[in-house]
Order: structure tokens, then C-alpha cells, then sequence
């Protein structure tokens, strides 16, 4: 048997309004002398202030970095600058590329770090796995966070889109779990039951719920704890397996394809439900979930054209050739990709 690495987040903390503990948090971790912050443009405009406030609270030292994109140059850059730093704790501030930035570096300088997300987008704010610009198309594994902070009253800020592409992300175990569970039986793959009920559980919580977010609006907080189960599902997991599957290699395609249009969750979540399709999975509820949560059903809705669709259909295994899914089972023709997107309706 081989051996298997779990790393987990030691602390986790969800609150409302809660900003201002922040820096009693990272004392409560390391008791950091001094902190380097990644976040964009925009997010320190909204929460420079505060964050600084909370810091110099608990005499701790910071210096800001500024994220622009998820370009392997550009992270090289600010690790760079990071390493002059010398501090004792990255902490990565905002959405999915500065938490990502702040990982990749935490990693390569051995450097422990904070997630602290402004939206819960997708699981990425707790597990250990990247996104990056580079030659692989899929994430690349990375350093779980020490710890993840989270203020809802933010999260709600956010627009509401984030909120229901988180849901896609967290819909997306559903086919993730059940590929890991093929390539256990074909492959004799590693398939460890308690992650993969763990991402389960995170998906059917949104799924159970999806009335009534229809009625009363999404509930940030069940998102956020799902999307932060998820990750730590994939800690335990020691690889993306319970969080990823054919429905992640086919929004990988498109980022491919169609670079920049529309977000990760997004095509997760039409990526699902045409792999529910092929998995025999009831992929009419995932319609149902995803119209309830206000995510798109359709390309037309996220802005990608049919031919998009099918191309990406047709490469999403090849990316990743030694992940076992549902899509090696299927000789994915360009008639049969055609097919499948319109019985689903995503075209």
C-alpha cells in the first residue's frame, strides 16, 4: 500500500461581521511577527482599513502585495518580493486568485498561510490545490492553508453570481465522487469512503436546500461551510479526486477554448449535468438545483457557443489521460458530444 498524506487546516473560523478579529486569529495560529497580505486592487479598496486595524491590535506587521492575475509570471514576481519579506505567515485575501497566488508561494517558500475569502466562489479556500496559468491545464497540488477565516457580511457582498457558482463547484462532486469510484473499480485506484462522503454531503446539502434558496434567497453561509467541507474533503483525499472528475475536465477544456468566459462553478456546473447524463445520474434534478441556486443551465447564459460545447466535450479527457472518468468509457465523437449537449439542453 502506498502512503497517504493528509494535510488539513488547523483553524477555521466563520463568523458575521467578524473582520476585526483577524488579528486575533493569526495570533491564535503562530503568533506571526509579521504577516505578507496578497489581495487585488479592489479588495484592499474595500478592506485595507480593517485589516490593518485588526493587525496592529496584536502588534503584528504587514506589508501588501498586489495580485493581478493567475500568470505563472506574475506569481514569480510577488514570491519574489515576498521571500525580502521575511514573515512568518502568507495570508491570501479575496477570491479565487489571491488565495491561489498566496498557496502556490506559501508552498514553494515553505511558508505557512492564511486563506481569507472575500467569495465563496468555489472550494478553493480550503483545499490545496491551485489554479495557475502554466502548461498543465488542470490544478496543480500546492499547501493546504494553516487556517481559513471567513466573515459572511463580506461574502454577502459579493455579487450573488459567486454565491451560485460556488454551488456549481459544490454539484460537481456528485459526478466527481462517482468517477472516483469507476476508476476504483477499473483502475484499483485509491478510493477512500470518508472523503468521498464528505464532498457528498456538501453537495446534497445545497441540493436538499435548493427550494428554498429559490424562495428565500441563497444562504451564504451553508455555501461556506460546504465549499470549506469540500476542501478539506480533497485535504483528506491526498488529490482532487472527491471535488473533481470529468465535469472539472470539461471545464478545464473550455478554459482552454474560451479563456475568461464565465467562472469556474459556472461550467462546472453544465459540465455536470451532461456527465450525470453519461453516468446515469438524475441529471434533470441538477437542472432543477442549479435554476433554484441562479446559476446557468445553458452556454447561452454563461456566453459560450455550441461549438465551444462540443470541442470541449471532445478534449476534456485528453488533458488529464491518467484520471479515469466516465469520459474513458465513451468514444466522444463530435455527433455524440452534439447529442449529449442537446438532450440536456445546454445547447
Amino acid at each position: 500500500m502506498e502512503s497517504h498524506t493528509m494535510e488539513l487546516p488547523r483553524l477555521i473560523e466563520i463568523g458575521e461581521k467578524n473582520i476585526g478579529d483577524f488579528g486575533r486569529f493569526l495570533n491564535s495560529l503562530n503568533r506571526p511577527k509579521k504577516v505578507s497580505l496578497i489581495s487585488g486592487t479592489n479588495v484592499q479598496k474595500v478592506l485595507k482599513v480593517k485589516v490593518e486595524k485588526s493587525l496592529k491590535i496584536k502588534k503584528i506587521q504587514y506589508i501588501w502585495h498586489t495580485s493581478t492575475d493567475n500568470q505563472i509570471k506574475s506569481i514569480n514576481k510577488i514570491e519574489k518580493d515576498v521571500k525580502k519579506d521575511n514573515s512568518d505567515l502568507i495570508v491570501g485575501i479575496g477570491g479565487g486568485r489571491s488565495v491561489d497566488t498566496a498557496k502556490l508561494i506559501s508552498y514553494n517558500l515553505s511558508i505557512p498561510f492564511v486563506s481569507l475569502p472575500t467569495a465563496a466562489s468555489h472550494d478553493g479556500m480550503a483545499s490545496p490545490f491551485v489554479s495557475v496559468k502554466s502548461d498543465k491545464p488542470h490544478s496543480i497540488i500546492a499547501s493546504a492553508p494553516m487556517g481559513v477565516f471567513v466573515d459572511i457580511d463580506i461574502i454577502k457582498k459579493a455579487p450573488s453570481k459567486l454565491l451560485a457558482s460556488g454551488c456549481g463547484d459544490l454539484i460537481a462532486n456528485i459526478i466527481a465522487v462517482k468517477d472516483w469510484q469507476l476508476g476504483h473499480k477499473k483502475k484499483k485506484e485509491y478510493y477512500g469512503r470518508y472523503a468521498a462522503d464528505l464532498a457528498m454531503m456538501s453537495a446534497k446539502i445545497v441540493m436538499e436546500n435548493s427550494s428554498q434558496f429559490a424562495i428565500h434567497g441563497l444562504d451564504a453561509r451553508i455555501i461556506v461551510e460546504g465549499l470549506v467541507s469540500s476542501g478539506v474533503a480533497s485535504c483528506i483525499a491526498g488529490s482532487s479526486r472527491p471535488c473533481s472528475g470529468a465535469e472539472h475536465l470539461f471545464s478545464h477544456a473550455l478554459d482552454k477554448i474560451a479563456p475568461g468566459i464565465g467562472l469556474h462553478g459556472e461550467k462546472c456546473g453544465i459540465g455536470s449535468i451532461m456527465m450525470a447524463k453519461l453516468q446515469g445520474q438524475d441529471w434533470k434534478k441538477i437542472i432543477k438545483t442549479l435554476k433554484d441556486v441562479g446559476a446557468p443551465t445553458t452556454a447561452k447564459q454563461i456566453g459560450l457557443k455550441s461549438d465551444m460545447i462540443v470541442e470541449a466535450l471532445m478534449i476534456a479527457q485528453g488533458l488529464r489521460p491518467e484520471r479515469y472518468t466516465i469520459l474513458k468509457e465513451i468514444k466522444m465523437t463530435k455527433k455524440k458530444a452534439l447529442n449529449l449537449a442537446k438532450i440536456t439542453k445546454i445547447i
